[in-house]
């Protein structure tokens, strides 16, 4: 709920600097100011998904994705922040099965992961991290006889550092938000509480282990996407025109923050449109009713009473 509130204070500053850069060109004495300020706003946004993620409640854009084409599109950025002291290892198992997530969102677990191990490492001056795809089946998973993992087929990743380790009693703690063992302004404590919420959010499962000295081990379970499940594609719409930043027509804009409404609003006029607002769900369902021909419904996600998708 803070991060809610917090994001419509953030975007009602940005779309005002937005609005404000408009008038002001590369050179004027306010541009490198307006631009300062948007800027930080973004920073403090960047925050705000790290603690949506942390409570499930990012609007994720799942794909069918392989996890092994997730780790090879990140593995090029992951050698230039691991550094030269690092040696990356990535393993793939066969028949690694499809699962359902957003690339992205994965690709900053992959981040996040491969970050703490380099820090971890860095105290020993080096190491090696590890990082490998494989297939678990629902034979291994009752085997495992977990309470926690329920038995199915997974898609499973392992993180393995050679690092300093973390102490037992720690180790409880790690997904914790603002949990950290690093220095005053050094770390948030939002990393791992990040990765938990994104891999818990994607319908999957993270254990860790770690032997002081020796090294941790990280390894998130996702479930195989079973295509019997499969919604139909929605049809793809026509590609806009390079640049086109004005345009006709009727949109209805449904955002119950005063604020963020209001720079939403002025910034559709700006561009030709003749904006309608409703401050809530039914609002906007009493104006639809009236019959007048609405071009575009643009909607918040998260409302009181009645929420965007609803609508």
């Amino acid at each position: 709920g803070v991060a809610h509130d917090f994001n419509n204070i953030l975007t009602a500053i940005i779309g005002h600097c937005d609005l404000m850069l408009l008038r002001h060109t590369p050179g004027d004495s306010d541009y490198d100011d307006i631009q300062q300020i948007k800027s930080n706003s973004n920073r403090a946004a960047g925050l705000t998904r790290q603690l949506l993620a942390f409570s499930r409640q990012q609007t994720l854009r799942p794909q069918i994705l392989q996890l092994p084409d997730v780790v090879s599109e990140v593995s090029h950025l992951l050698k230039r922040l691991l550094g030269e002291t690092v040696d990356l290892v990535v393993k793939h198992g066969r028949n690694v099965g499809p699962i359902r997530a957003d690339p992205g969102q994965l690709e900053q677990v992959i981040i996040n992961l491969a970050v703490n191990a380099r820090d971890a490492m860095a105290a020993k001056g080096g190491g090696t991290l590890t990082i490998q795809t494989y297939k678990v089946g629902a034979d291994q998973v009752a085997e495992l006889g977990s309470d926690i993992l329920p038995v199915a087929d997974y898609s499973a990743l392992s993180v393995i550092d050679t690092g300093c380790g973390i102490a037992p009693a720690v180790l409880s703690k790690i997904f914790e938000p603002f949990f950290t063992t690093k220095e005053v302004g050094k770390g948030t404590g939002l990393g791992l509480s990040t990765v938990y919420g994104i891999v818990k959010q994607s319908g999957g499962f993270i254990f860790a282990d770690s032997k002081v000295d020796e090294g941790t081990r990280f390894v998130i379970y996702l479930p195989v996407y079973r295509e019997e499940a499969a919604v139909p594609k929605p049809r793809k719409a026509a590609p806009a025109k390079k640049d086109e930043l004005w345009g006709s027509g009727t949109i209805l804009l449904v955002e119950d923050e005063p604020t963020v409404r209001n720079v939403a609003e002025r910034a559709l006029t700006r561009h030709g449109y003749t904006v309608l607002t409703a401050d809530n769900g039914e609002d906007a369902l009493e104006i639809l009713s009236r019959g007048e021909p609405i071009d575009l419904l643009i909607s918040d996600v998260v409302m009181p009473g009645m929420d965007g998708p609803t609508v």
